[in-house]
């Protein structure tokens, strides 16, 4: 058995770039900053940021243009995927990406309960009737 699952929740690095590939169909691409927190041996508190790139295709991705923007909260399901690629002097290049099949935007705004506030989180996922991705149609 074989699993290749991805899940983020950060905050947007880049308003998110979309592109149409030959085929006519919408990819949308964007970066997450993700926060690790802990505390080292003398009790002080300690944060490393990661750096991720989510790609999104289809109707996800005309969603995730629309309504995501630097600094939006956004969780992120999906799987990874390395591409490589050799530019024009020969050199081979390598980039992971996290191909989104589920986002959820938020939030999206702010209600009252009746203990404090709550966050709504907008949620959307991939359809799963979609054709399989070509990467060979990534414009860049």
């Amino acid at each position: 058995m074989n699993v290749n699952k991805a899940i983020i929740l950060g905050r947007v690095t880049q308003d998110p770039q979309t592109r149409e590939t030959l085929n006519g169909r919408n990819v949308c691409t964007f970066g997450v900053a993700t926060n690790h927190f802990w505390k080292d041996k003398n009790g002080e508190q300690q944060r490393i940021t990661e750096f991720h790139n989510v790609v999104v295709w289809g109707k996800l991705a005309d969603i995730a243009s629309q309504y995501l923007k630097k600094g939006s909260l956004v969780y992120v399901e999906g799987r990874i995927q390395t591409r490589s690629w050799e530019d024009q002097g020969g050199a081979k290049h390598f980039r992971t990406e996290i191909i989104a099949e589920r986002l959820q935007l938020g939030p999206k705004s702010l209600t009252s309960s009746g203990d404090g506030v709550e966050e709504k989180i907008e949620e959307v996922q991939q359809d799963e009737d979609e054709e399989e991705i070509n990467v060979d149609e990534i414009p860049f």
